[in-house]
């Protein structure tokens, strides 16, 4: 599938041709990201880290906190690169660095190492300097020491005038088992999906940038249909991963919810339809993934009230759990019901403070299994009361989990003096 890249030099989004020649200003990194993270993860690549001219970091830094990132350019040692997974990127990406002595200390599947070469040699040092190595050598020498190569064929990268399949083809085999990713030159759907074919992802840079290739036709090149009218089943998820439902996709469908944000959808008897339209129940898409197979979607969306036609949160009927408790408090928040304790709680911060230590002690103390069990629903309800208080959604606060779970470096476990 593609991996959209986001090149940057001076705190702007940038694209270059062979490395060196500045072809395309794209301005905000952060729009740019807003776009391509409907895709998955994203690369980022600090250019001026990579040549030694500086950083930007605080713009990358950024960039993680929008979407599923990999940080490359300018890792040169285990602090740089357990900072940037502990800031919250998927994968760091090491290029002239990656030598059995630091990628060794560092969690390897959470490493990919960039080879960049030139017919076929490694360049190091930002494509400035040849290394005498080849590629394929330095393949087979690396793979027991990352979770994923990404190898830029830098006679082609930033023209446009397409990618190495066969070499491609050789890298994907040297690999194995190891995740590859293949940049430089790619310009047309048909070679993304002819990588994906071959087993590796396609970064991609250039021709998105300029329009040639579209994020809608990167996504569904790699897709394949047993259907007369090449519809694809598409399974309906919220941002928790609830199934809501299932519909159908087209290609022309999937370009109008790319570009619109909408859960838009192509039925198999009345064509194209737009969640929401005419009921209310409107989707924005967070996220578009293919299933293994290529012959199914998944779309992420936040659902505004119920998915089904019969008002239910899903087409199996309603959700439970905490999912549904954190929707109902929002809601209480925005229109309170009178006389209720949640409306009591978001009115009164003291008392909810209070019932918030007051719940924490008591599951602190509880031992039985039924007691704390009860303790804990306890605790969460009122967490959550104080969360819709602020205008914060359950998925923020997944948000934050996941990010503390790819952290490499862990604080001490300690208790804090109260006072």
């Amino acid at each position: 599938m593609i991996v959209p890249s986001i090149d940057v030099v001076a705190g702007r989004a940038v694209q270059l041709i062979g490395g060196e020649t500045e072809a395309v200003d794209g301005g905000d990194p952060s729009k740019w990201m807003e776009r391509f993270r409907l895709v998955g993860e994203v690369a980022v690549v600090d250019i001026d880290a990579a040549r030694g001219d500086g950083e930007n970091h605080e713009v990358i830094a950024r960039l993680c906190d929008m979407g599923r990132v990999r940080v490359g350019g300018g890792i040169r040692d285990v602090e740089t690169a357990t900072g940037w997974l502990d800031r919250g990127a998927e994968k760091v990406v090491i290029g002239t660095a990656a030598e059995e002595d630091l990628l060794a200390r560092l969690p390897r599947d959470r490493v990919i190492v960039a080879l960049d070469a030139r017919h076929g040699e490694v360049l190091t040092h930002g494509w400035r300097t040849a290394s005498g190595r080849g590629l394929l050598e330095s393949i087979t020498r690396l793979r027991r020491l990352c979770g994923g190569f990404l190898v830029t064929f830098v006679e082609r990268e930033g023209r446009l005038g397409g990618t190495d399949l066969e070499m491609a083809e050789r890298v994907v085999t040297a690999a194995d088992p190891v995740p590859v990713t293949i940049a430089g030159g790619i310009s047309t759907a048909s070679e993304i999906a002819a990588l994906d074919r071959l087993g590796a992802d396609a970064q991609v840079g250039m021709a998105l940038y300029t329009g040639q290739i579209g994020l809608a036709d990167a996504i569904t090149s790699p897709l394949r249909s047993d259907r007369e009218d090449g519809l694809w089943p598409t399974v309906i998820v919220d941002e928790s991963g609830t199934a809501l439902g299932l519909a159908w996709s087209s290609r022309e469908s999937i370009g109008e919810a790319v570009e619109t944000r909408r859960g838009v959808y192509q039925s198999r008897s009345r064509g194209r339809w737009v969640k929401g339209e005419t009921s209310g129940a409107v989707q924005e898409l967070v996220a578009v993934d293919a299933d293994c197979d290529r012959d199914a979607l998944r779309f992420t969306v936040r659902q505004v009230d119920g998915f089904c036609h019969r008002g239910t949160r899903s087409c199996w009927g309603d959700d439970r759990g905490i999912s549904r408790l954190a929707r109902r408090l929002l809601a209480i928040a925005d229109a309170p019901v009178s006389g209720s304790n949640t409306a009591r709680l978001l009115d009164d911060p003291t008392l909810l403070a209070g019932k918030l230590i007051e719940e924490a002690g008591e599951l602190a103390r509880a031992a039985e299994p039924g007691h704390i069990v009860e303790e804990i629903a306890d605790l969460v309800y009122f967490a959550l009361v104080k969360a819709a208080s602020a205008g914060l959604d359950l998925e923020q606060v997944e948000e934050v989990l996941d990010r503390r779970e790819r952290r490499v470096t862990r604080r001490p476990m300690s208790v804090r003096d109260p006072a």
